[in-house]
Order: structure tokens, then C-alpha cells, then sequence
């Protein structure tokens, strides 16, 4: 896969996001190596958190040159346009998942302000503020 599409708050945000992710598509086995391998935060993602109905069909357990990622999948509302990154040291982090059919506008927006340390809005209002076509401040 190519490199990831992603953005990260710099020292990890102070709202409900951490960043942005934008996979090209819903096959998260096909995805979340090439996600992995573009993050750097000091240690090793152990876990990915995931909502079924976001990604239907996902995998448990996804390999990558290695190790094994455990896949926990979540029914929780407030999960289904984001995805948690738990790593062995470094803590937690959720980015909001932009649907791989996003225009490149809305996308590019979305990936800015969910990297905004100040951003405070969750993964479900970013993603229907860009639908309204609102480009605005994401505080």
C-alpha cells in the first residue's frame, strides 16, 4: 500500500482527537499497515480499537512484518468514524477516519483541523461539518 494519509496533533491534542486518518479503503487488513508504519510515537501500537459497523468484516488479529496487532471491535456510537491506537508506552490516541470516498477538499480540511491541537470537536461533528461544505474554525 502507499504511505498513509494521516495528520497528528502535535504533543497529542487536547480534545477527543489525536488527529486525522484517511484510508484509501474500507479493508482495514489491507490499511492498518500502512498506517502503523507511519507513526512514530515512541513505541509500538499493541492494540487498534475499531467500530463493526465501520468496518464489517474486520479481521481480529492483523499482521505486519513482525508482530500481530490485535483488532478489538467496538458497538459504541461514538466510535464509528474513529479509530484507537493504544501503544505499549506511549499511551492512546483516536483519530477521526475519513471516509475513503471523501473529496479531496473536505479531506484536506478534515485532516488539518482534526491536527489541530485546539480542535475540540468530535470525529461525528467534524465529519458533518464538511458535508454542509463548512470550512471554517474547529474550535
Amino acid at each position: 500500500m502507499p504511505a498513509a494519509r494521516v495528520a497528528l496533533a502535535p504533543g497529542g491534542g487536547h480534545g477527543p482527537l489525536h488527529g486525522a486518518w484517511w484510508p484509501r479503503c474500507d479493508m482495514l487488513e489491507l490499511e492498518l499497515p500502512a498506517l502503523l508504519g507511519s507513526l512514530d510515537p515512541g513505541g509500538i501500537v499493541a492494540r487498534v480499537t475499531v467500530d463493526t459497523v465501520a468496518w464489517p468484516g474486520v479481521p481480529q488479529k492483523v499482521t505486519l512484518p513482525g508482530r500481530v496487532i490485535e483488532v478489538v471491535l467496538s458497538a459504541v456510537d461514538a466510535e464509528v468514524h474513529a479509530i484507537a491506537l493504544d501503544w505499549d508506552t506511549a499511551g492512546h490516541r483516536e483519530l477521526l477516519v475519513i471516509p475513503p470516498g471523501e473529496s479531496r477538499a473536505a479531506a484536506t480540511w478534515l485532516l488539518a483541523a482534526a491536527a489541530d491541537p485546539a480542535n475540540t470537536l468530535t470525529a461525528a461533528h467534524m465529519l458533518a461539518l464538511a458535508e454542509a461544505g463548512f470550512e471554517g474554525d474547529c474550535r
